[in-house]
């Protein structure tokens, strides 16, 4: 359970790489439907949570989506869709 407080201060810890994805995923899957052709890379880097999607299939064109979620808000700070 994230940690919150009335004065909108971040919490102290950043939120589990799971609850990122899931973020993410909702996301993902309202823009893209079916998620089954790409392969999903998390990281947490300086800035965030980087999750991108990048097609399994090095043969196709074009790419999934990317999000950068904030790693104690669990806000989308950006996201990019390529098709």
């Amino acid at each position: 359970m994230a940690n919150t407080s009335v004065t909108g201060s971040p919490p102290s810890q950043a939120i589990p790489g799971d609850q990122a994805l899931t973020i993410a995923q909702a996301d993902a899957v309202q823009a893209y439907g079916d998620l089954t052709p790409y392969r999903i890379q998390l990281a947490l880097e300086e800035d965030g949570w980087h999750v991108d999607y990048e097609l399994k299939d090095p043969r196709r064109k074009g790419g999934g989506p990317r999000y950068l979620i904030d790693p104690f808000t669990g806000v989308i700070r950006s996201k990019k869709y390529q098709q």
